[in-house]
């Protein structure tokens, strides 16, 4: 499911960036956390859609990339 925020939703949303992406990398990712849903976005399209995902997949996602 894609969501696109806009006006003040954006705003309140504080999105992260992995500590692993640096100021000239071309293919990074942002994420920000709601009540229902964990958002990913692209950081150079940052207007852009979202993908939002519900947190036990959110976990699931980041238990498997850490393993």
């Amino acid at each position: 499911m894609t969501v696109k925020p806009s006006g003040e939703d954006l705003l309140a949303l504080a999105w992260v960036k992995s500590s692993y992406s640096t100021a000239d990398g071309p293919n990074c990712v942002e994420v920000a956390h709601t009540p229902g849903a964990v958002l990913v976005r692209d950081s150079k399209r940052p207007e852009g859609a979202r993908l939002a995902v519900g947190p036990d997949a959110w976990n699931g996602f980041v238990a498997h990339a850490a393993a």
